[in-house]
């Protein structure tokens, strides 16, 4: 990885009003990585992308973007940029050939380019076959990913991606995550803002956790994982005729039996990995076979469900 950021923001703040939407915001982002910003609505997510690309002014802090000052060189650097918010908008009276033709344009691509350049996002994102008909026509996934590769016509290597599968089936949102998973693969880096847990573990490299604006955790999914990891998730199966057995047991020693997901199958919270031993153990004394144990190791949504512990978390 590169060791010079292409964003770095030092203690960047933005308030509105009283309300603090951005709070001593400090984090780098590498080229070609994904980082995520992860909260929910209302933790500053889109403020910060609006900072970042010089459409707000910062209360206090600063910023870089490519070496450049979002407030005083924002056209510069949205001229580097791409930028997908959560409700793109596309003229539906024309086509999808159309629509990048004209930003085509705005971005200043070359005129003997333009055709080339639009055919082949069109076949890129799957929309070739569709591209002369009015988008008005298309399917909500098919408009997304128009909006996609229309950040992409003049060929930054900077990416802004707000809430991009927000709202889609999940046919529609797995075709947009591969595509962003192709666009790193390519050397694009994305910032990727976003709510959903499961896409930010499958595709960011980094993540920054948000709450009213300001960081709870920054890590990989894997290193905020561990934090949280020192209780483990252990799924054990037994004989359904054995249910009360592993339940005496297992509050005998202080910890929780989850809900049962199928008979004989019990989610077991609050062992260390040092006392599965004697979880065994117990249970064999208590003529409980065991037929199979795993330890489930957590997930990005585990750790964001554990920091917004208590908290009334609107998504």
């Amino acid at each position: 990885m590169n060791d010079s950021p292409l964003i770095e923001t030092t203690e960047l703040t933005r308030y509105f009003d009283e309300v603090r939407a951005v709070d001593r915001l400090s984090i780098q982002v590498y080229p070609g990585e994904v980082f995520g910003l992860l909260g929910h609505n209302g933790a500053g997510k889109t403020t910060t992308v609006r900072l970042l690309n010089g459409l707000l002014k910062p209360s206090d802090g600063r910023a870089l973007v490519m070496g450049h000052d979002p407030l005083g060189k924002g056209t510069t650097v949205r001229a580097q940029t791409g930028v997908l918010t959560e409700t793109p908008s596309l003229d539906e009276r024309l086509t999808g050939r159309e629509n990048l033709a004209i930003f085509a344009a705005l971005y200043q691509v070359p005129k003997l380019r333009v055709a080339s350049r639009v055919e082949e996002l069109l076949e890129s994102f799957g929309l070739a076959g569709r591209a002369d008909d009015p988008v008005g026509e298309y399917s909500r996934g098919m408009k997304q990913r128009l909006a996609l590769a229309r950040t992409l016509l003049h060929q930054p290597q900077l990416l802004f991606l707000d809430e991009p599968t927000s709202g889609l089936d999940p046919v529609s949102s797995r075709r947009v995550q591969e595509l962003i998973a192709d666009l790193s693969a390519s050397g694009k880096t994305v910032l990727l803002c976003t709510h959903n847990l499961e896409e930010a573990h499958r595709l960011c490299h980094r993540v920054a956790v948000l709450r009213q604006g300001k960081v709870i955790a920054l890590g990989t999914p894997e290193e905020l994982a561990e934090r949280i990891s020192e209780q483990l998730q252990l799924v054990v199966e037994v004989a359904p005729e054995d249910e009360q057995q592993i339940r005496k047991v297992v509050h005998q020693r202080g910890w929780q039996v989850a809900d049962q997901k199928q008979p004989g199958t019990y989610q077991i919270k609050g062992a260390t990995r040092d006392q599965i031993p004697d979880l065994v153990r117990d249970l064999a004394q208590a003529g409980v076979d065991v037929y199979q144990m795993v330890n489930v190791q957590p997930t990005l949504e585990d750790v964001y469900f554990a920091l917004h512990a208590g908290e009334e978390v609107r998504v």
